[in-house]
């Protein structure tokens, strides 16, 4: 799926599949980095464990998800992998020519423990003037059923943003959006998953004899900026054309 093909369907369904992104030559290269920015955070002595808290998790309670911001901070060759041709394309496609880098977050869930995550919007944690804010999650591994892969609320971007959604405290994404009715987002390593930051997702548990590894890629359009006063870790990196929200101040910053 590419150009006009993938700008509809994302439109309508407020995610897309993207399949062969990154090539096998490139993906030994992006698992080798990983596996080390990994090493490097458990042998840190940091507290590296994101298992969300909630409703939901409370029979969750020895699950793990290894994770920390911006791989590219770590590792050169996941700075490159973000200049990736094939990987802005599809952005294009679905944001525009002018491509800002948000932030990156590393999730490992290993087998067999792999932490869930209850289903939720992602706008409340980094909200953004126009609403173009999506994730590319980069395949590192395989992720099937088993192994905890993303599942979404196809067309849910459309309700726009819903009270409560942050998937943290509140029942509500559990009672009216339970995981189970959610669609499977199964991917091959190479592939990359876009999802628009207003449609509902989450993600069931890895329970199977592989860990589950992914980088999720946060995107927005270049004439789009996060609402002010917030104070998520924002890279402000314009990755394809012009950040025209840019100034001197957030520069310095």
């Amino acid at each position: 799926m590419h150009g006009p093909e993938l700008t509809d369907f994302f439109a309508e369904n407020g995610y897309a599949v993207v399949p062969g992104v990154f090539m096998e030559e490139e993906l030994e290269d992006l698992q080798r980095d990983f596996d080390r920015i990994v090493a490097q955070l458990v042998a840190s002595g940091e507290e590296i464990n994101a298992r969300w808290t909630g409703t939901e998790m409370a029979e969750y309670a020895e699950t793990v998800v290894l994770h920390t911001h911006n791989v590219q901070q770590y590792s050169a060759v996941w700075m490159r992998a973000l200049l990736n041709d094939r990987l802005l394309d599809a952005a294009e496609a679905i944001l525009g020519p002018d491509i800002v880098l948000h932030h990156t977050k590393l999730f490992q869930k290993p087998s067999e423990v792999g932490a869930p995550f209850p289903m939720h919007q992602d706008w409340s944690y980094f909200p953004t003037m126009k609403d173009t804010m999506m994730a590319a999650v980069i395949h590192v591994s395989a992720a099937n059923e088993e192994m905890g892969c993303l599942r979404v609320y196809p067309g849910s971007h459309r309700l726009g943003r819903l009270t409560d959604s942050d998937g943290q405290l509140e029942e509500s994404m559990l009672l009216d959006y339970p995981i189970q009715d959610a669609t499977p987002l199964e991917a091959e390593p190479g592939d990359v998953v876009f999802f628009h930051y207003l449609t509902i997702h989450g993600s069931m548990p890895n329970r199977s004899d592989r860990a589950r590894k992914t980088v999720l890629v946060q995107l927005h359009a270049g004439d789009d900026d996060v609402e002010p006063g917030n104070q998520h870790p924002n890279e402000r990196l314009a990755l394809r054309g012009w950040n025209h929200r840019m100034t001197r101040s957030m520069a310095n910053h």
